[in-house]
């Protein structure tokens, strides 16, 4: 597997330096959140300006893991769509969140954002779910249990791989890989 290894939490100058088409192997902890979640986590800011679990300078995985079988920590725990998330990702981006892990492309209006509040936005591979719970290393549930499975999970992670698609400048791979392909037809 290749890619830049890279410790979590991102730090300032490691989002500085992402570009839209590094691979990297993300090592430490993580939170899941989806739909239901990400609306509670924007009503509670907009209450109170507090979350339930310290999300400055972490990162979001667009997750609903699946119970976890015999002898695992896990279950499947592959990405969902992304865009599913943008109308409620400008509040947390506000509030200091650093990285987002879906599948598919964002909005303009997060694409902004994520350049006014440097953050960056990765790709995880879709329906490869059962293949990424192997790089999850350990599962806590730490916010909205009676969700179920879209419940805040902090996962520890090791070697995760994920793509830079929006970077801190403004580039989107997506884009610059239809641009390509239409050079080359």
């Amino acid at each position: 597997m290749s890619g830049m290894k890279v410790s979590l939490p991102l730090t300032e100058q490691m989002i500085h330096d992402l570009r839209c088409g590094d691979q990297l192997l993300l090592s430490g902890f993580l939170y899941t959140a989806r739909d239901a979640a990400h609306k509670r986590l924007v009503e509670s800011l907009s209450k109170n300006g507090k979350l339930p679990v310290e999300l400055k300078g972490q990162v979001i995985y667009y997750a609903g893991p699946t119970p976890a079988p015999p002898g695992r920590v896990i279950g499947s725990a592959g990405p969902t769509t992304s865009q599913r998330m943008d109308s409620m990702t400008i509040p947390l981006l506000e509030y200091g969140v650093k990285g987002l892990i879906g599948k598919g492309s964002r909005s303009e209006e997060v694409k902004k954002a994520l350049v006014q509040y440097k953050a960056v936005y990765l790709a995880a591979t879709g329906g490869a779910g059962a293949l990424l719970a192997q790089r999850i290393k350990s599962a806590e549930i730490v916010a909205y249990e009676d969700l179920g499975p879209e419940a805040i999970y902090k996962l520890e992670v090791q070697e995760f791989p994920v793509v830079v698609i929006n970077d801190i400048n403004g580039n989107d791979l997506y884009e610059a890989g239809q641009k390509a392909y239409k050079r080359l037809i």
